[in-house]
């Protein structure tokens, strides 16, 4: 093991390299250009034996990947955005079929208006496709979950997407700790595949088409696929964290052993939400961070868990649920909670859309927010966090 600096973008772009998929289709797009670049760089060099496919959209990116990885292949890429939309076609087909593919998402704002900095819109937007997704707090986190996520994916036989928050993570330096080549090959194992369209021996039909006679149970068992996948997305990450001492869950609890009052949220914004709990902790208020970063498969036990004995919490979504009820993390959180016997008071807050800075002190306004519920004062159910009304 090494410790190195290295963005997001870096750091993904190496875990790629020592993952060394067969097949790469990619299109550039801001701010995941990086790791395709690196990554190119990484074949033209000979330190990967990966197939480099550069193709002319991220539509074509996905369809590439889908049919590499219906080969046989181990098939990786990378993309943001309105990259991400625009494959949305083809990300229904590959989970469908079962096909294990890893993508890194640099999540960043969805048009219009044009914006490249960060919020997981692109994410959320592709959240009911059957991809499996988990965000990564800080670069060690994007790392390791790229990783585990390859892992993951070839047991489950289903694609998974990892994603890190743009620009805040993926192009800015930290300390990570970097595995030995050896390891992470030893980690993920040999390729497992579900089948190949290239094995003419046990020849199979691919992409058929599938009307009111199937549909139906084929979808419904797509589903099934994914929650079962729980079962192997658990044990990768108890490997993980007896191999080499990084340990990982579906949410992570912190300082929740007492909270009376708690802030759920993903990505990036964790990392200042733990100063402000310590900062809180010191002044005698108990509160708490559940930090999802597991959204597919949703964790539902495991946030009931960490929760459970919170009286009052808030919900903190980088992206907009757009007249829903309440953003999409908010809604999870709350159609949790529902039958659960005690079931604590939850309220949604839409921060940070288009990379708008989310500080310490609206942070610890949310906390504030939370107590005054407390003490009986009515709050609005979902509002913004950080806007000019």
């Amino acid at each position: 093991m090494k410790v190195v600096a290295k963005t997001a973008n870096e750091a993904m772009a190496e875990a790629m390299r020592q993952i060394n998929p067969d097949v790469v289709a990619a299109y550039p797009i801001t701010p995941s250009t990086e790791i395709v670049q690196l990554f190119s760089q990484f074949v033209a060099d000979g330190l990967v034996d990966t197939e480099f496919v550069p193709v002319e959209s991220e539509h074509s990116a996905a369809s590439a990947c889908t049919g590499a990885a219906a080969a046989g292949a181990r098939v990786m890429t990378a993309t943001a955005s309105q990259g991400l939309a625009l494959m949305n076609e083809v990300l229904f087909v590959t989970p469908a079929l079962r096909l294990p593919i890893v993508i890194c998402v640099i999540n960043r704002t969805l048009s219009a208006p044009i914006n490249i900095h960060c919020d997981h819109s692109d994410t959320m937007d592709q959240r009911d496709t059957g991809w499996m997704q988990f965000y990564a707090e800080n670069s060690q986190e994007a790392y390791d979950l790229v990783i585990q996520a390859m892992k993951i994916a070839e047991e489950a036989f289903l694609p998974a997407m990892v994603s890190a928050d743009a620009f805040i993570l993926s192009h800015s330096l930290e300390r990570i700790e970097i595995l030995e080549d050896k390891e992470v090959q030893n980690f993920i194992g040999e390729h497992k595949t579900p089948f190949s369209v290239l094995d003419t021996e046990h020849p199979i039909t691919v992409g058929a088409l599938d009307l009111q006679d199937y549909y139906f149970e084929h979808k419904r068992a797509a589903a099934q696929a994914m929650r079962e996948a729980r079962k192997e997305i658990k044990k990768v990450f108890k490997d993980f964290g007896q191999k080499f001492e990084r340990n990982y869950d579906f949410v992570e609890e912190y300082k929740m052993g007492d909270a009376e009052r708690a802030l759920v949220l993903m990505g990036s914004t964790a990392g200042t939400a733990k100063e402000v709990v310590d900062n809180l902790r010191e002044e005698g208020e108990k509160v708490g961070i559940v930090k999802v970063c597991t959204f597919r498969p949703w964790p539902v036990e495991e946030v009931n868990h960490a929760l459970k004995g919170a009286d009052f919490v808030a919900v903190m979504d980088r992206a907009e649920g757009m007249t829903g009820f309440g953003a999409p993390l908010f809604t999870e959180v709350r159609s949790s909670l529902y039958d659960e016997d005690k079931n604590p008071d939850v309220y949604g807050y839409v921060y940070g859309l288009g990379g708008r800075d989310v500080t310490p002190d609206d942070i610890k306004k949310v906390f504030d927010d939370l107590k005054k519920a407390e003490s009986g004062e009515k709050l609005e159910r979902n509002s913004y966090l950080g806007v000019r009304e």
